[in-house]
């Protein structure tokens, strides 16, 4: 079930006050997420920081390959991967990003 709809049904419980018991389980499990979450995006917040200062570095587009070789050292530190750092370059970050397509694919700050 998604969790807009858990949410719904939660409200609408609440409303005509329902079995509290039941209710708390309702509202555990629609916020069962959220502390992985969080976690995810702060250590997201210190690769952002590791990416753009690495970028700002750079005179032009770089790959992802070469952008990993820069900053490999600090961000396998705090647990990152290649895949993550372009997961974030390509999702997270697209407005302060430039992708130029090609093969491969380079990226530099906006």
């Amino acid at each position: 079930m998604k969790k807009s709809s858990l949410s719904a049904i939660y409200s609408a419980l609440k409303g005509i006050d329902f079995d509290t018991e039941i209710l708390a389980e309702l509202d555990k499990e629609i916020h069962k997420g959220d502390e992985a979450k969080a976690k995810s995006a702060e250590g997201y917040a210190v690769l952002h920081d590791i990416v753009m200062t690495a970028l700002s570095m750079t005179s032009g587009a770089v790959t992802i390959s070469e952008l990993w070789s820069s900053i490999e050292d600090d961000a396998s530190a705090q647990g990152f991967t290649k895949g993550k750092v372009q997961y974030g370059l390509t999702k997270l970050w697209c407005d302060e990003i430039v992708k130029i397509e090609g093969n491969p694919n380079t990226y530099r700050k906006a």
